[in-house]
């Protein structure tokens, strides 16, 4: 059995977001030409909530769209039911300024395969990248322009966000493995 602990409340995680919608906008001197990219599950609610507090910033809205990054994971094997990137998602991408979002940042290899995907619906102006949580331990040299959170972690822990859109709360929390089984 693991215990957990909760790192970010409701609260936090908005307060998070709402920064990280700040910086978007003063990074970016604006929204212009910028599209927020969710990558499923996650990260395609919390591009929405970004793009709320951006609508409220700004006086605008921003574009978001869903990334699906299944057959491009190098840890799965392909399917036939994952989705290419369709024409919507083609047309959000071509020149334009992305900002990609995913909840958890570990090792780089989500990000990675997101990366690609990207690529294969054209070619964007640029791409950036915002996380809820960055717990480091990074294999491939990717770090975020945003973070929520950094929360340093051993290999062992495991990091756990819970949204109110799929989860019916919102908490992040992290898992410490009991010693027993850290050994094993």
């Amino acid at each position: 059995m693991s215990e957990s602990r909760v790192i970010m409340d409701e609260s936090a995680i908005r307060r998070a977001l709402t920064r990280i919608a700040h910086e978007m906008v003063e990074k970016n001197k604006g929204i212009h030409g910028c599209v927020l990219i969710g990558i499923r599950t996650r990260g395609v609610y919390l591009a929405r909530r970004l793009a709320e507090r951006i609508l409220d910033i700004e006086g605008q809205p921003i574009s978001v769209g869903e990334l699906d990054i299944t057959r491009y994971r190098d840890d799965r094997p392909y399917t036939a039911e994952a989705a290419a990137p369709d024409e919507e998602l083609k047309r959000l991408v071509k020149d334009k300024r992305i900002i990609l979002i995913d909840d958890v940042l570990y090792t780089g290899r989500t990000i990675r395969a997101a990366l690609d995907a990207l690529m294969d619906c054209g070619r964007p102006q640029s791409i950036q990248l915002a996380v809820l949580v960055d717990r480091g331990h990074r294999e491939l040299p990717i770090r975020p322009d945003y973070v929520g959170k950094n929360v340093p972690t051993s290999r062992h822990e495991q990091i756990e966000v819970s949204l109110e859109e799929i989860d019916d709360n919102d908490f992040v929390t992290i898992l410490h493995p009991r010693e027993a089984e850290v050994g094993q």
